[in-house]
């Protein structure tokens, strides 16, 4: 099964939107991020929030994440084992519902994190791209969506693809 149908107009499907160029999508404005989510739920994707201005330290990320995508009891807590879990997310073996179009993660409050601690901000969203290629190998879709509330925050490539800014916010002008 592919991801994509390469025969079909894909200018209106939002989950080929916010992959096309990079599967981690940046957002400033909340209502830019809360029309992207309702399309991609409207198109039968399985949103998981995760509210990431409170995580003081890597390890309220790792619970946070554990139990947003339903981690077994076994995982880790470091980022090698997300890795791992998120592998088997993108199996399917738990955290992505069967029916569902997709998987979008949407991080809020995500500077915060990436300015107490930029290396594990930097490796998660990398982490996510990976998985991301990989869901596409089976025909999965795994999206990632970080709102900021700094309109400057940059990130290295993930994957091997840049962290771009939404369509909207893609011209740094558009975000002062």
């Amino acid at each position: 099964m592919v991801a994509f149908d390469p025969s079909a107009d894909l200018s209106g499907d939002p989950g080929y939107r916010y992959m096309h160029n990079s599967c981690v999508t940046l957002f400033w404005r909340r209502p830019l991020l809360d029309n992207a989510i309702a399309q991609l739920e409207a198109a039968g994707y399985h949103l998981v929030p995760v509210d990431a201005s409170h995580w003081a330290t890597p390890k309220e990320m790792h619970l946070d994440l554990a139990r947003s995508l339903d981690f077994p009891a076994y995982y880790g807590q470091n980022l090698d084992a997300f890795n791992d879990c998120l592998r088997d997310v993108v199996a399917r073996r738990y955290g992505w519902p069967e029916k569902a179009t997709g998987l979008v993660l949407v991080f809020t409050g995500y500077d915060g994190f990436a300015k107490r601690h930029p290396r594990e901000a930097q490796i998660l969203l990398d982490i996510i791209a990976d998985r991301a290629r990989s869901a596409l190998l089976f025909g999965g879709r795994l999206i990632c969506l970080v709102q900021s509330d700094d309109p400057m925050i940059e990130f290295d490539p993930v994957g091997a693809s840049p962290v771009i800014w939404n369509d909207a916010e893609w011209l740094t002008a558009n975000r002062r």
